[in-house]
């Protein structure tokens, strides 16, 4: 149960924010001036306009103290901030005690309503959220239990009020993933039995919806359908249609910007997707908000990796030393690096040295296991890689 649950809250953490709603209590959601200043303000957010999205939040949670809206939209400033560059842990605690605060205002609200559908939604968000980042710290227990607590209540909100495009977001998310898993992933059935069958089509009809008629949602159900096109679909069309939506919308956020790059390297188109890494890395050298050093970590190894498409394996190793000199400077080992030093030695083989090539794999194997990459460094290891 533990690893379906976690899959599907990837997913439900990828972002969510406030819903358009039927008014409750003082009708926060229906307020229009409300509205308009959360969506300036996650539209800086989105931009990764940390200063100015805070400013927006800041004022929203001083007026608004009681109702855990602006609260969690305060505490999606830490999250994008940590999505950014994942391996930076030092913003972890500012996030958790972030969507602690919102549980904590939407369990008031619900004593009074259990059936307060606001309280109902950003509870489940910020359970999901919570999750999501405890499952990739490898607290996995404490994540499967925020996680399962996530999708009891984005569920109970869709039946709530299914004509909402926004709550609609969630279950979506939820039919696309638990469908996915049934089909893809047979050692998950047995326990899928214990969670509402999903249904795929559903799944990305819901997320279409809200992505067309939402109000808040439009920017995380095109992220959440670039994903699932991406990874599962392999729809690589689909993929960078809503990909690029996002990006002239959100052309200041360097996560969309990178995944850009991805999707056009799967689809071939190696030229654009250089020019896509190429521009990342100018940006990370203007000190860009976003364009870290996680940014240029991906940067660098795809540049490296579609060099050796190309046959190009000095220019590939010129990228991969880069890599390596960044990553050295990292607080953790990340996917990156351990991929970098295997396509190092990849790189090593078809220049024929094999023996450099030998130490570069086993160099990957004393390093945490990211991707299969001790899988593919063992066998180059028995078989050289040839190209």
């Amino acid at each position: 149960m533990l690893r379906f649950v976690l899959a599907l809250l990837v997913a439900l953490g990828c972002g969510a924010v406030a819903p358009q709603a039927r008014a409750q209590d003082d009708g926060l959601l229906a307020d229009s001036l409300f509205e308009h200043s959360a969506r300036r303000g996650l539209g800086y957010l989105y931009n990764m306009q940390f200063a100015e999205a805070e400013v927006v939040f800041d004022s929203l949670a001083a007026e608004h103290p009681a109702h855990p809206a602006a609260a969690f939209m305060q505490a999606l400033v830490p999250w994008w901030q940590i999505l950014a560059d994942l391996a930076d842990e030092s913003r972890d605690e500012a996030f958790y005690d972030a969507m602690g605060e919102v549980v904590r205002l939407a369990d008031r609200r619900l004593r009074r309503d259990p059936y307060d559908t606001d309280a109902l939604f950003f509870k489940g968000s910020a359970l999901a959220f919570r999750a999501r980042l405890r499952a990739n710290r490898r607290d996995y227990l404490r994540a499967a239990f925020d996680a399962k607590g996530a999708i009891d209540y984005v569920l109970d909100v869709s039946r709530r009020d299914p004509r909402n495009p926004d709550y609609q977001f969630g279950r979506g998310v939820y039919d696309y993933y638990a469908a996915t898993l049934r089909d893809d992933y047979p050692r998950f059935r047995t326990l899928l039995r214990f969670f509402a069958r999903g249904d795929r089509a559903r799944g990305k009809d819901l997320l279409e919806e809200t992505f067309i008629h939402g109000t808040y949602l439009q920017a995380e159900a095109a992220y959440q359908l670039a994903l699932l096109h991406y990874l599962h679909e392999h729809d690589y069309d689909e993929a960078l249609r809503y990909i690029q939506w996002l990006r002239f919308y959100y052309p200041r956020n360097a996560f969309f910007h990178t995944m850009e790059g991805r999707v056009l390297t799967n689809m071939g188109r190696m030229n654009e997707a250089d020019a896509v890494f190429r521009a990342v890395l100018a940006l990370r050298l203007k000190r860009e908000t976003g364009y870290n050093d996680g940014a240029a970590e991906q940067a660098y190894y795809y540049l490296a990796r579609n060099a050796m498409r190309r046959s190009a394996y000095d220019q590939a190793l010129g990228y991969l030393v880069q890599l390596q000199q960044l990553s050295q400077r990292r607080p953790q080992v990340t996917t990156f690096q351990v991929l970098g030093r295997l396509r190092q030695g990849m790189a090593h083989d078809a220049r024929g040295e094999r023996e450099i090539a030998i130490r570069r794999y086993e160099q990957v194997l004393e390093l945490p296991d990211r991707a299969g990459a001790h899988d593919r460094a063992r066998l180059y290891l028995e078989r050289p890689y040839r190209g």
